[in-house]
């Protein structure tokens, strides 16, 4: 009698911390919003999905591949051909004070990047003209649309780690041509300096509202267009793949931002 009394003891206490049990809520994936130009949305990559949209988003550009990798709940904004004031209209819509991650590229489009490497293919057209006005709106235009955008990103996104991610320089360092490409070895340095130019200007703005800048650079110095293994592509088949990172090129940016990721 002694035992049976026991067990049933035992019994009745195990239902009541079975009743008891508090269910375990698995915690909610973090908020990434993707953000920003081409070089965001993975032109270059030849693969992208069909969403309806003109903004050519890759699943191989590095906001999916991180979310992919991180078990993030990712909102793919970036689109082809933005400028700040796209980003500032169409893009943020995502963005709240529950968003964890934020990232973006944008400015080149801005400066007029595209045009000059587009009209400087094209003999005898002013090339250096070109590169003089881009040059001119990084320094004394660019920094204010920026400050928009960035003010704007916070304004909405009260805690999020954003990182704005820079670009790489286009052409080797000793002007080497290929792929049918009609520029000059001395019109490639020059674009490669513009390129300085805006990654310094990203850079001191992004600093300035206190978001993480992550420099392509050096990474990419061996991966240029005409370089043996290119990150980078060159003249490509349709004009929109060209000098847009590659496969290899998005897959680079997501190790570089992975690393500034907790």
């Amino acid at each position: 009698m002694k035992l049976r009394g026991r067990l049933s003891l035992l019994v009745v206490a195990g239902g009541l911390c079975a009743a008891w049990a508090v269910p375990t809520v698995a915690a909610a994936a973090p908020a990434y919003v993707a953000l920003g130009d081409s070089y965001s949305s993975g032109v270059g990559t030849r693969i992208y999905y069909n969403d309806g949209s003109n903004c050519s988003r890759s699943p191989k550009a590095y906001g999916p591949l991180i979310s992919s990798a991180r078990g993030y709940a990712l909102n793919f904004q970036a689109c082809s051909g933005a400028k700040t004031t796209d980003v500032n209209a169409n893009q943020l819509g995502p963005l709240n004070s529950s968003t964890n991650l934020v990232t973006i590229t944008i400015g080149g489009n801005d400066a007029g990047f595209t045009n000059v490497i587009e009209n400087c293919a094209i003999p005898f057209f002013n090339c250096q003209g070109a590169i003089n006005n881009a040059n001119s709106f990084i320094k004394n235009q660019l920094p204010a649309l920026l400050d928009t955008t960035y003010n704007d990103i916070r304004a909405r996104a009260t805690t999020a780690h954003v990182i704005v991610l820079g670009y790489p320089h286009l052409f080797t360092s000793d002007g080497k041509t290929c792929n049918f490409n009609a520029l000059t070895s001395g019109e490639e340095k020059q674009m490669n300096g513009s390129a300085d130019n805006l990654d310094g200007v990203i850079s001191s703005r992004a600093a300035a509202h206190r978001f993480t800048y992550v420099d392509p650079r050096n990474p990419f110095l061996p991966h240029e267009v005409c370089s043996g293994s290119e990150w980078l592509n060159g003249q490509s088949n349709p004009l929109s793949e060209s000098y847009h990172p590659n496969v290899s090129g998005q897959a680079d940016f997501t190790s570089l931002i992975e690393g500034h990721l907790p």
